[in-house]
């Protein structure tokens, strides 16, 4: 099995660099943000809850986003493997997630690190604020996202660097190029 971790900041292109991996590579895709927002939308108790973090641009607490995250990925049996978009956060999350895969006899293959200047983040969530309408991309909340990610998530990267999973992907150019630099990471696995 293929199981990528795509990984950088808030507006990195997270979501639209998996939406091509998926393509062409015929994954499966699990997008924590995915799955929150229509939790929230439907208005579950995991939804309720997860809003009220989100709003004040915090974390989703682990125990949530993993117990959720297992029983997405038990749905997905006859994969050829999974991209996790948005997930892992933080290292007790990475761990979470090596020992869920462990258990099913799979694990992390790839960790793809988006990496892009803080001024075209903040440039790009406000656009897509823009344009989504989503309540979370305004610059009081951007910048607050992006202090968490700095303090909480970025040190997520030294765990798959000690893991012999981490790739630095240069997330700076158009959607195509930064592409080609994920092809050739993941091509070079085989």
């Amino acid at each position: 099995m293929l199981n990528v971790v795509i990984f950088g900041a808030p507006g990195s292109g997270k979501g639209t660099q998996s939406e091509l991996i998926i393509k062409e590579y015929g994954l499966d895709h699990i997008s924590t943000g995915d799955v929150l927002r229509s939790e929230m939308k439907n208005e579950t108790e995991l939804g309720k809850i997860a809003k009220d973090y989100i709003e004040k641009g915090q974390l989703v607490p682990d125990d949530l986003i993993v117990n959720m995250l297992a029983k997405v990925l038990d749905s997905k049996e006859n994969s050829k493997g999974v991209i996790f978009d948005g997930f892992p956060r933080t290292i007790p999350q990475a761990e979470a997630l090596k020992k869920m895969l462990n258990e099913r006899g799979t694990d992390v293959s790839i960790m793809l690190n988006l990496q892009v200047d803080e001024d075209e983040l903040i440039k790009r969530l406000l656009e897509r604020g823009k344009i989504s309408g989503r309540s979370d991309d305004n610059l009081e909340t951007i910048k607050s996202r992006l202090e968490v990610y700095h303090k909480q998530t970025a040190p997520l990267a030294d765990f798959y660097v000690k893991e012999g999973k981490h790739t630095a992907i240069h997330g700076m150019g158009t959607i195509e190029e930064i592409f080609g630099r994920i092809q050739e990471a993941i091509n070079a696995l085989n």
